[in-house]
């Protein structure tokens, strides 16, 4: 196929993603797909994080203040440290 790429692990990695895909029963590359489809990127999370700004502040008739938007990240799933982008 003209869309495929090869990803460079370490030999440790390999096995371990091979072990991991024959655990599910699937493959390394059904394994990367769905890990990589699976996450937002920060420009994904950042935007999904502004409409549900706009929706709360369309339903509450105020966006949630800094201290709430806080209190929330608190309470889900922490997202892995990123570099940030405006630097």
């Amino acid at each position: 196929m003209a869309d495929e790429t090869s990803i460079k692990v370490s030999a440790a990695t390999r096995d371990r993603l091979v072990a991991l895909a024959a655990e599910r029963g699937t493959t390394i590359r059904s394994l990367v797909e769905e890990f990589a489809e699976g996450r937002p990127t920060r420009a994904e999370y950042e935007e999904r994080a502004a409409q549900a700004r706009a929706e709360l502040a369309s339903v509450l008739g105020a966006a949630p203040s800094a201290e709430a938007e806080t209190k929330a990240r608190r309470l889900g799933p922490a997202l892995p440290k990123l570099p940030r982008s405006d630097k």
